[in-house]
């Protein structure tokens, strides 16, 4: 990869580093406290004061976009993980080995990708109720069948080639062969999908906040912030968009990024 003239590779690299940055500084500070609330100073226009204005309450926009990309990075990153972490082991043992567990397992995973997965989303979150944690665990569980399936075509692309073949005739195990010689060389391309799962992470976490399932008040979450200042859209238009652009970037950073590695 020609990564001096890869600019959808340096530029998504230097936004998703940026945006990063951003979130993971709401859990060390924020300029002030996300939550505390000033009905003197609601709807602030933005100023050297309070840089993204202020809320329907009087709190501090700018703070709680920092604290609401946290949220959205650290749920996105643990769905993507487990995610991963489960559509690695089943993808690579259905792929390394095949049999009846394979159709079973990737028929399942068939249908579940057959419905729409914030609709999915939206049932188990019904049941287990709103939280961040069990937004965690829906989407996670979501995400196991498309990682899933591209482990399982990566393993059994290369099951089948010269270097895996002598590693069986040398006498080397099942478990080293997976591990060592064939899980190595799925990195790249898992290493794309997983760009692509976080964007779709942290949309479905967006949309799930917008919809009021999500992370609950008094806590910031870039989607209810979007949903809660709609009514204000006109006359405080800086709510709606201080969150709106946050999540685009989010989105357009690792967009950017899984297309500068795909180059």
């Amino acid at each position: 990869m020609a990564f001096k003239k890869n600019y959808s590779f340096i530029f998504g690299a230097a936004l998703t580093g940026f945006m990063l940055i951003f979130a993971i500084t709401g859990y060390f500070w924020t300029p002030r406290d996300p939550n505390a609330i000033d009905p003197a100073n609601k709807f602030l226009a933005p100023s050297i004061e309070h840089p993204l204005g202020t809320d329907n309450f009087g709190r501090c926009i700018l703070s709680r976009v920092i604290e609401g990309a946290g949220v959205t990075v650290l749920v996105a990153a643990a769905t993507v993980a487990i995610g991963l972490a489960a559509g690695l082991i089943i993808g690579g043992l259905t792929g390394y080995f095949g049999g009846l567990a394979d159709q079973i397992l990737m028929r399942a995973g068939d249908v579940v990708m057959a419905f729409p997965s914030i609709l999915l989303a939206l049932v188990i979150i019904s049941l287990t109720g709103p939280g961040r944690y069990n937004i965690i665990i829906a989407l996670g569980i979501l995400f196991i069948p498309s990682f899933a399936r591209i482990a399982r075509s990566e393993f059994v692309r290369l099951r089948g080639l010269d270097f895996v073949l002598n590693a069986k005739i040398m006498g080397v195990g099942d478990g080293r062969i997976m591990f060592v010689h064939i899980l190595p060389n799925t990195l790249a391309v898992m290493l794309r999908s997983v760009a692509i799962g976080f964007n779709n992470a942290v949309l479905a976490e967006a949309s799930m906040s917008y919809l009021g399932l999500g992370v609950q008040p008094p806590d910031a979450s870039l989607g209810r912030m979007l949903s809660e200042s709609q009514p204000f859209l006109f006359t405080a238009p800086w709510y709606a968009l201080s969150s709106g652009i946050a999540i685009v970037l989010l989105i357009l950073g690792f967009g950017l990024l899984s297309e500068g590695v795909r180059s």
